[in-house]
């Protein structure tokens, strides 16, 4: 028992190291939809200034949907990647928790903390 929980804590520390790494790149992403943010906002102060302000803002959200479609689609495509990579990380250790939760030992010994609380119990009752 002792063993197959050090062995649950061993993979989780695994995928939890496997998720820093993708946490690099949600840094950089999010590095880079900070630049993104603050060109926009000089750029909307740029056409707030000028007088053909309906048609320039148009323009403007039309150009930033062409230049913003792409990334998304990077980002689905690494989210997609990031999700495959942890659902193999995650379906042996599932199937191993699973078969020694279905293994007689387990349900043995669940049963004999069942009884020792309801014995227990029953004491703390009397």
């Amino acid at each position: 028992m002792k063993f197959s929980l050090i062995a649950a804590v061993v993979l989780l520390a695994l995928a939890q190291g496997s998720f820093a790494q993708d946490a690099v790149n949600l840094d950089s992403l999010s590095r880079y939809f900070e630049e993104m943010k603050n060109k926009m906002v000089q750029d909307l102060t740029e056409i707030i200034g000028n007088q053909d302000l309906a048609n320039q803002a148009q323009t403007f959200m039309e150009d930033k949907k062409t230049q913003l479609e792409p990334l998304f689609a990077q980002i689905q495509e690494q989210l997609k990647t990031v999700s495959a990579s942890v659902e193999e990380q995650i379906k042996p250790l599932a199937a191993s928790v699973q078969a020694q939760l279905q293994s007689d030992n387990f349900k043995q010994q669940m049963e004999s903390i069942f009884q020792k609380l309801t014995e227990q119990t029953k004491a703390v009752d009397n």
